[in-house]
């Protein structure tokens, strides 16, 4: 499938703005999800990655494709590549949220390209995300989606990572990714994302084994195992995913302590293999 880059360029710079209210009711809905796998937080704050949960798209079910993500180009290119998922980024805290705040999420298209991956054609779009709130800037964000080809019939929907050692940890969670904890994610999130809950699609159009776990669930257990592991938030977080995720089995989440100061965390599925990985450093 050919790519017109030119033509999708043209959304670079697009702006886009939305707000929402950190409510007492979403504040413990995401404990109820996550907890106890986060990281201290004061009393009257919000939890540490809470802000992925603020302002969703809200798309009419007219509006909706059939992957079950809000249809493309209104503010997020028209790519001609049906697979959307979230390839990483990097994230900068410079203020906790705070339970009562009306939050602005202002976003603008940063950079769109493509090349040419081992299983065919891929779009990269990265977004830049301010969030405010009274106080000024609490967060800064650039999040990197990658755009897919569809599975090709009886093909795996990625390739299958190298075997790897295990690699020694300073802080380990084990976390079970039941079909329930993806449910809760996508109800407090809003995300109707087909590969989170609906096995026939996600295993027959898409080629997955089985449902995905979401890329934010594991980048908000990768900020709140670093947070625990520094005694505070994590100043920049540098991420990546690697591989995806399949719900079913416990998977673990590691964090450890790099000699200049910085902090690496990453997920591993039940067979050691690495899915998501980042590196915290200090500004």
């Amino acid at each position: 499938m050919s790519i017109d880059l030119d033509a999708l360029k043209r959304w670079t710079g697009r702006t886009e703005e939305a707000s929402d209210l950190v409510t007492p009711r979403l504040v413990r809905s995401f404990e109820a999800t996550f907890a106890p796998h986060l990281a201290p937080y004061a009393e009257g704050e919000a939890p540490l990655a809470l802000h992925w949960c603020l302002a969703p798209p809200i798309a009419p079910m007219g509006a909706i494709g059939t992957d079950g993500h809000a249809a493309k180009g209104e503010f997020l290119p028209p790519v001609p590549l049906p697979r959307r998922m979230w390839a990483g980024g990097t994230i900068e805290t410079l203020a906790p949220l705070r339970t009562g705040d009306d939050v602005t999420r202002r976003s603008v298209i940063g950079d769109i390209s493509n090349k040419q991956g081992r299983t065919g054609p891929l779009c990269f779009v990265a977004v830049d995300h301010e969030l405010v709130t009274p106080r000024g800037v609490a967060l800064r964000e650039r999040h990197n989606i990658v755009y897919r080809e569809a599975a090709k019939p009886g093909a795996p929907a990625s390739p299958t990572p190298a075997p790897e050692q295990p690699r020694p940890a300073d802080l380990v969670w084990q976390v079970a990714s039941s079909p329930v904890f993806l449910f809760r994610y996508s109800a407090i999130t809003f995300n109707s994302h087909r590969i989170h809950y609906d096995y026939p699609y996600v295993t027959g159009e898409e080629g997955y084994d089985g449902l995905v776990v979401h890329g934010p669930i594991q980048a908000t257990l990768l900020l709140n195992i670093i947070a625990t592991l520094s005694g505070g938030e994590p100043i920049r977080l540098d991420y990546r995913g690697v591989a995806p995720l399949i719900a079913g089995d416990d998977f673990l989440v590691k964090a450890k302590r790099l000699p200049d100061g910085g902090i690496a965390a990453w997920t591993e599925g039940s067979d050691g293999r690495v899915r998501m990985e980042g590196v915290s450093r200090v500004a």
